[in-house]
Formats: structure tokens, C-alpha cells, sequence
């Protein structure tokens, strides 16, 4: 029997060619929009290693909505499938390899204001700089808050709009879960990619930490109160050592005798003064007529 009798089937092609011709298209496709094409690249059979990837993957797999559709999702990201993967504000586009070559989007709400607000309020004694935040290398009770379910910053299976090019009818495809684990692949190296997508800064974890302190340490809160080090390195100011200031002089009161007797002994051991027009004394003019005379 011929398989090629049966219309509805399709002809089998290797991974490998179906990924290079998925490449092909995106790079016409990220030429179009004048950059070069992002793929998924995961070594080993982990898909994330880091603490934010591995995080969202485990978030990913929380939902019972998705769970019949992630492993087959898990092998198409491991084997290069995604081989387009652009991250931007609220929005997810992606080009995966199938049978066919399809387009990807996800669309994710933005993270709601009210529940940003009270992530940096728990979060601001805590967080000391936005290196350690995208490291994740904040103390383990921060971190588990930026990541609780439903309260944290992992969208919710209703903040997640999903549609894919390929005539699967399910909400989740293979190719549209593949992606979702490729984002989790993307913040191992781009953590700050989930700010992005969830539509806030992450500057703002660390200046409301940095507004906290300030405030703890202009109310004269002893255990949060700043040294002069952390003010430099808040404001780029250089405090120094305060150098301390030589005690005021401690002036004597005399009497008006004392002043005058005072001022007259200083007169009295000035020169005197030859008053204007007065001639010199006659032994002064007698020896310098004698130094003008001519030897004989």
C-alpha cells in the first residue's frame, strides 16, 4: 500500500529539513522587519536552568488547561522547532516548524496595577539592586513572591490570549505550547524579557526599595537608618569624613586704661618722624660739607 493514495495524509519529512525550511521563512520574515531571527537554543534536556526560567516553566505546568499539550510541546523546543522567538510588550510572535511552517502569537494582559503595587510594597525592603533582582539572588522569600501564582508576575491562564496558524483546533497546540516553554528558555539569558511582556519596569522594584529606605532613615528608624556609604551610593555622592572644625577664639575683655597705656607704649617704640620742612641739624650739615671738601 502507497501511502501517497491517501490525500488527507501527508508525506513525511524529516525534522531536520522541516526545521530548515521553517528558518528560511523566518529569516524572510525578520529581514521584512529589518532584524535577524531569534531562535530557541536549548543544550541538554533541561529547558531552563536559570531561577526565572525555570520558575515560568513550572508556572506553565500548574495548568491543568495546558497539561495534555506540553510534552508534546517540551520536544518540539528541545529540538529546535521555535526557530523564531521575538519577546515585546504584552505580545509573544513566534515561527514554528511542523508539518508545516506556522505562525505563532500570544498575546499576555498586562500586569494589573493594584497587583503591581503590592509587589513592590512586599518587595521594597528587600530588593538591593536590579542585578540581583534579574540574577536571582534576593533572598528566597522575595523571590517566591515574584513568583507566587496568582499573585506574582506569571500571568494567569486568563490573561494568556493564544492563536497558531496550524488547523489544530485545540486551544493549545503543540507548536503554541512549544513557544510557551521557549519563552521560558528566552530568561535564562534575558530575564528582564518578563517586565517586558507584563507591561512594567523593573527599575521600579528598585527605586521603591530606594524610596523606603530614605524614608525609614529621614524618620529616624534605627534599623533602617542609611551610613554614608549607602547615601553615596543612592545619590553618586561622595560624603567623605567630616573634618572638625576648630574651636571659636575666646576674646579677653580689658579695660579702657589698659588700652590706652597699651597704645602708647606701641607709639613710643615707633621712629619719629621729621616734620615736613624742617632742616636737618647743623653737626649734619657741617659733616657733609667736610665729605664734599677736595683733598689736598
Amino acid at each position: 500500500m502507497r501511502w501517497d493514495k491517501f490525500d488527507a495524509w501527508f508525506e513525511y519529512v524529516p525534522v531536520h529539513k522541516r526545521i530548515e525550511s521553517a528558518k528560511k521563512r523566518a529569516a524572510k520574515r525578520a529581514k521584512a522587519f529589518g532584524r535577524q531571527p531569534e531562535p530557541v537554543t536549548i543544550t541538554g534536556r533541561d529547558i531552563a536552568k536559570t531561577f526565572w526560567g525555570k520558575s515560568w516553566c513550572r508556572n506553565l505546568e500548574s495548568y491543568s488547561d495546558f497539561s495534555n499539550r506540553l510534552p508534546r510541546g517540551r520536544t518540539y523546543a528541545r529540538n529546535g522547532s521555535v526557530v523564531d522567538l521575538v519577546v515585546t510588550r504584552g505580545r509573544v510572535e513566534a515561527v514554528v516548524a511542523g508539518s508545516m511552517v506556522y505562525d505563532v502569537a500570544i498575546t499576555i494582559a498586562p500586569l494589573a496595577p493594584a497587583k503591581w503595587k503590592a509587589i513592590k510594597t512586599d518587595c521594597a525592603t528587600s530588593i538591593g539592586s536590579l542585578v540581583d533582582l534579574l540574577t536571582g539572588r534576593l533572598d528566597d522569600d522575595v523571590m517566591r513572591r515574584l513568583v507566587k501564582p496568582g499573585e506574582g508576575m506569571f500571568p494567569s491562564p486568563r490573561e494568556v490570549n493564544v492563536k497558531c496558524s496550524c488547523p489544530d483546533g485545540a486551544r493549545l497546540c503543540k507548536h503554541l505550547a512549544a513557544v510557551l516553554y521557549g519563552i521560558g528558555a528566552r530568561l535564562d539569558t534575558q530575564p528582564e524579557l518578563l517586565f517586558v511582556l507584563r507591561g512594567v519596569e523593573q527599575t521600579d522594584l528598585v527605586a521603591a526599595a530606594t524610596k523606603d529606605s530614605v524614608s525609614r532613615a529621614v524618620r529616624g528608624d534605627a534599623s533602617h537608618t542609611l551610613a554614608a556609604d549607602e547615601l553615596a551610593g543612592i545619590f553618586g555622592l561622595d560624603f567623605g569624613t567630616p573634618a572638625t572644625a576648630p574651636a571659636p577664639a575666646v576674646r579677653k575683655r580689658t579695660s579702657k586704661a589698659s588700652e590706652r597705656t597699651a597704645a602708647a607704649k606701641a607709639a613710643a617704640k615707633r621712629p619719629a618722624k621729621r616734620p615736613p620742612g624742617r632742616r636737618p641739624p647743623a653737626k649734619k650739615k657741617a659733616a657733609a660739607k667736610t665729605a664734599r671738601r677736595p683733598k689736598r
